[in-house]
């Protein structure tokens, strides 16, 4: 099964994924977690263009293109064969966040986007994906706190605050592949949330 986790800035999908991959191993799952943009050696090298915070001059259409680059290279090298061997998959980020934050937060064309992560992906969607909602405020607070900011929470609040509006109108679309979990509450209870959804859906 290939699990997504999704969500604005500061919503604790890096905190909580490892979480529940911990929790399904002791049920006896076996578990791969990799992250977007990442996940490969190739992949990571891509991740550091696209998050230096003195990348400022890198346009929306290039930022697009090596996302697609990093993902393409974690489905054929990662995704595709483990879920091939029975897999469940835990992935931090995947196609949704290309339309979240360059098609709904940038204002590209949606149906271009989707043209490119179709290429990209090879039509490759997750069974599952899980919202991490959270206030943008609240969300960009908490990275900060962290000492984690990047170039892309660099970007103006009303940019974070069209993310936030865009995983919604996502979901809307296909709400029979999302589950919404609320992110404000405390760590313990958003990933006894989470294993509630990812146990019923793996029966």
């Amino acid at each position: 099964m290939f699990i997504t986790f999704e969500g604005p800035e500061g919503s604790g999908k890096s905190s909580q994924l490892p979480a529940l991959a911990s929790f399904l191993e002791s049920r006896g799952y076996d578990v791969v977690s990799t992250r977007e943009p990442g996940g490969t050696r190739i992949g990571n090298q891509i991740r550091e263009i696209l998050m230096r915070m003195d990348n400022t001059e890198l346009h929306p259409r290039t930022e697009i293109l090596l996302f697609q680059a990093a993902r393409a290279q974690l489905i054929e090298e990662l995704i595709l064969p483990n879920l091939a061997d029975g897999k469940v998959i835990l992935c931090d980020r995947y196609g949704d966040s290309t339309l979240a934050y360059q098609g709904y937060g940038h204002g590209l064309d949606l149906d271009r986007l989707k043209m490119i992560l179709e290429f990209a992906t090879g039509g490759l969607k997750p069974d599952l994906t899980i919202l991490l909602d959270v206030d943008v405020m609240v969300g960009l607070k908490r990275k900060k706190a962290k000492e984690e900011w990047n170039r892309m929470d660099a970007f103006e609040l009303s940019f974070h605050e069209r993310v936030r509006r865009g995983y919604h109108e996502l979901f809307n679309q296909e709400p029979a592949r999302w589950k919404i979990v609320d992110a404000s509450q405390s760590q313990e209870q958003v990933q006894k949330d989470i294993r509630q959804i990812v146990l019923e859906a793996l029966r």
